[in-house]
């Protein structure tokens, strides 16, 4: 596993995306997960699956100071009670007495950033809550959170894969040593069968999304969450650091595009 360092911060570059898992499916891809050896897991209030993460948690063989544990507060919950309860809620549900990350899911235009952060603060002098971040901020209002928040805020998890490789807010976060964490970065599954990837996975002995997922994880300050339940893709999926692509092939897979970036979009709008 490969790290990504900003801040003092060490983060596995690849971990396991939660979203859309449920029940036992949830609590099998973890604990298949953490056994293969992934000690990154990203979950959420909106997700629905702490305890599942939880409880696999608990049962893995695995101590609990070597996972790095990301969840989210639910937007309606950005409020400073809301922030602080919502959060001690899902410390419940996951079991633990902290996480390591703790992000907003979604801008709450309804709510001062200020309040969020001062909220966010306050279960980190708790000892609640390692670190904070957001999630879908464009770089306008990441500036905004930094400047008001007392904690250094860490990453900004977003869409990031080569449909929509996020160059304006990946220049700043390299700039300013921040982590940018990528979600669905097979692009809700449009890559795993993309013609350009699968030709220049073939020079490696490589899959489609093996190659997407070493696209994302080769520029720096990125980590990334992929979402898979099969122990196979599970595996391939940490399998991506024993090759690296040139800077001709990095260019030919980064094609940016409104359209195909606005069809995953739509797949994933509750993400």
């Amino acid at each position: 596993m490969e790290y990504c360092e900003v801040r003092g911060v060490r983060v596995p570059k690849v971990g396991l995306g939660t979203w859309r898992m449920e029940g036992e499916e949830c609590y099998d891809a973890v604990s298949t997960a953490l056994e293969l050896g992934y000690r990154h897991v990203d979950t959420a209030q909106m997700y629905d699956n702490e305890t599942e993460v939880g409880r696999a948690l608990a049962d893995a063989d695995v101590d609990r100071r070597d996972v790095f544990l990301t969840t989210k507060v639910n937007p309606r919950n950005a409020d400073r009670e809301g922030v602080v309860e919502s959060t001690k809620a899902s410390l419940d549900r996951l079991d633990t007495p902290y996480v390591d990350l703790l992000l907003l899911h979604w801008p709450n235009p309804l709510v001062r950033i200020e309040e969020t952060m001062d909220a966010m603060k306050r279960l980190v002098d708790e000892g609640r809550v390692h670190h904070v971040g957001v999630s879908n901020f464009p770089v306008p209002m990441l500036k905004k959170a930094r400047e008001v928040s007392d904690v250094p805020v860490l990453t900004n998890q977003v869409q990031f894969h080569p449909h929509r490789p996020q160059r304006k807010l990946l220049r700043y976060c390299q700039a300013e040593d921040l982590l940018l964490t990528g979600y669905s970065p097979l692009a809700q599954g449009e890559l795993v069968d993309d013609g350009t990837l699968r030709e220049i996975g073939e020079r490696y002995d490589k899959t489609p999304a093996q190659v997407a997922l070493r696209w994302a994880t080769q520029h720096r300050n990125v980590a990334v969450v992929p979402k898979s339940t099969s122990r196979e893709h599970l595996a391939d999926n940490l399998a991506i650091f024993d090759f690296k692509l040139t800077r001709e092939e990095v260019d030919e897979v980064t094609r940016p595009s409104l359209l195909k970036t606005g069809a995953s979009m739509v797949k994933g709008m509750l993400r």
